[in-house]
């Protein structure tokens, strides 16, 4: 069976035809199960004893669907916090609780070996200043001292604890000691009081973890400055109504996020949603499609690849009301107008960037696809079915390039952007050498 990058693609070009939305499903539906491979990482979670201690478990559980081994080890405070068994449950793994639990007490040497990292979070003061003084009277600590992969600490406190002249020494000399240091922000706090101290949340956490842990294993896309748009557009009627759709963005943030953990430059052009950038990119935050094509005027010149994740609204209206139109028992005609082809003016620069377009569709989805991609003129698009993903955590997508159809199966939004991502570094690097 043909490999991609170690992910698997598929050509499906005999289809049962009944209708042609059952044609399209069928089209998808014919490799589900089949999920492209992710390269094996490990990472030793230390939880110390702050209240911040419940968030290591939705952290370790992002970090496993995202195909991260996850060792837990935890100090005997921590233990207070949350149990060894719900740690151990969600990850299959024992959780370290002292350097005894082997017979010749090798733990903190054995699990510091087989990691690409170690992650506390989250880190209390006093385990802050037992890093930075060099101490190793637990195993957790013990284990840092003895690492040779990478040490992440994700700091959480009392706000007058963070700001502590001793903790705020600590926390530089970790830093020249060349520990990343994860937050802390400033939020509410378990005391009730407000300030800097509080933790990351899980996920932002868990993206950090993986960017750090692909800087070091992963460099296909390393230094190519990759231009990504995302989200949807809202298009004004009057001051309080406007023409939009449901894109809640995940796919373009997720495709940002895999481009930073592959070593790329990223530039995301985000519509209005709800969600966090991916730390390290560029973001410009835009409303319309004139605005989001403005964006992208000024972005292209220094772009190696363009991504049009965004599902930017095709019609806007042709003079929106600066004030509420009232209703009435008359009917409202309004005249619609088309918005700039931000794909099609990005692929017909004379130096354009490598283009990768993407197509929601409804039905016939090869057809469609196929017309768009050969009406754009770019090398890569990648189509999906609109009602499987929008605002889903996951989705499935068929590429379309020279070479025919591919398809990526239904899994999450991160795993299919890497996947994307690995199939346009390959056909970018094929098109340079030729």
């Amino acid at each position: 069976m043909p490999t991609l990058n170690g992910g698997y693609y598929h050509d499906v070009s005999a289809v049962l035809i009944t209708t042609p939305m059952q044609q399209t499903q069928h089209f998808l539906v014919k490799m589900r199960g089949m999920t492209p491979a992710t390269p094996h990482r490990r990472i030793v979670l230390g939880i110390t004893g702050g209240i911040a201690a419940y968030k290591a478990a939705e952290l370790a559980r992002l970090l496993i669907k995202q195909g991260v081994e996850v060792q837990v080890a935890m100090t005997d405070a921590a233990t207070h916090f949350i149990t060894p068994a719900t740690l151990q449950a969600l990850t299959g793994q024992p959780v370290l609780l002292d350097q005894w639990q082997d017979d010749k007490g090798m733990s903190h040497i054995h699990s510091s070996r087989i990691a690409d990292a170690i992650v506390i979070a989250p880190a209390t003061a006093d385990f802050i200043a037992k890093l930075a003084h060099g101490l190793a009277d637990d195993l957790l600590s013990t284990l840092c001292l003895a690492r040779d992969c990478p040490l992440l600490v994700a700091p959480a406190m009392n706000k007058q604890m963070w700001s502590n002249a001793a903790t705020q020494r600590n926390v530089r000399q970790l830093a020249a000691d060349g520990v990343t240091l994860l937050g802390p922000v400033s939020g509410v706090q378990a005391c009730g009081e407000e300030g800097m101290g509080r933790m990351l949340e899980a996920e932002a956490l868990a993206q950090d973890i993986l960017t750090a842990l692909s800087v070091a294993s992963s460099d296909e896309l390393a230094g190519m400055r990759l231009l990504i748009t995302a989200g949807p557009t809202y298009e004004a009627i009057d001051a309080v109504r406007g023409i939009t759709n449901r894109s809640s963005g995940k796919m373009g943030y997720a495709v940002a996020q895999a481009a930073l953990e592959m070593g790329a430059q990223v530039t995301l052009v985000s519509g209005p949603v709800s969600l966090t950038p991916p730390a390290g990119a560029r973001v410009v935050d835009v409303t319309s499609a004139a605005e989001m094509f403005a964006a992208v005027q000024q972005a292209v010149p220094s772009s190696d690849m363009f991504i049009g994740v965004a599902a930017v609204a095709d019609y806007r209206v042709a003079q929106p009301s600066e004030q509420k139109i009232k209703k009435s028992d008359t009917s409202l005609n309004l005249q619609l107008v088309p918005t700039p082809d931000i794909l099609g003016w990005v692929a017909s620069q004379p130096k354009a960037p490598f283009c990768v377009g993407f197509a929601a569709e409804s039905e016939k989805l090869r057809e469609h696809a196929t017309a768009k991609r050969k009406k754009k003129n770019i090398p890569l698009l990648a189509a999906n079915l609109a009602q499987d993903a929008i605002g889903a955590d996951d989705n499935e997508l068929v590429l379309f390039d020279d070479a025919g159809e591919h398809v990526l199966p239904r899994t999450d939004k991160s795993t299919l952007a890497r996947a994307l991502l690995r199939h346009a570094a390959m056909l970018y690097k094929k098109g340079n050498q030729t």
